[in-house]
């Protein structure tokens, strides 16, 4: 089993930057795929970024593509959501997800260990 946590959200206003932080617990997080999945009241969950346990292919939402940049340290057992040049759409809860699947998927239903989440607000 892998418990998920979160950190790392906040204001920040266009043009800024963050950093999220998704710690892990358990010892099979270097075998699994991670993600970063955001949402916001009333839509569904939707994919941003995901990485392979190895950390070599990694996969990002188009409305990220070149702004965020996710990675992972496995003696750490983290995974980091890098994000540049916020947006006010980028404002959701975004929440780290967890699967022992080898394969990267983007559907948030494939994924069997969540975080609580946490607030991401760009304000313009």
């Amino acid at each position: 089993q892998v418990q998920l946590v979160e950190s790392g959200g906040g204001l920040v206003q266009a043009g800024g930057s963050l950093r999220l932080t998704c710690a892990a617990s358990g010892r099979t997080f270097s075998r699994c795929t991670m993600a970063w999945f955001r949402q916001v009241p009333g839509n569904e969950r939707e994919f941003v970024a995901g990485i392979h346990s190895s950390g070599g292919d990694t996969s990002y939402a188009d409305s990220v593509k070149g702004r965020f940049t996710i990675s992972r340290d496995n003696v750490k057992n983290r995974v980091y959501l890098q994000m540049y040049n916020l947006r006010p759409d980028d404002t959701a809860v975004y929440y780290c997800a967890a699967d022992l699947s080898p394969v990267l998927q983007q559907v948030p239903r494939l994924y069997e260990y969540w975080g609580q989440g946490t607030q991401v607000t760009v304000s313009e």
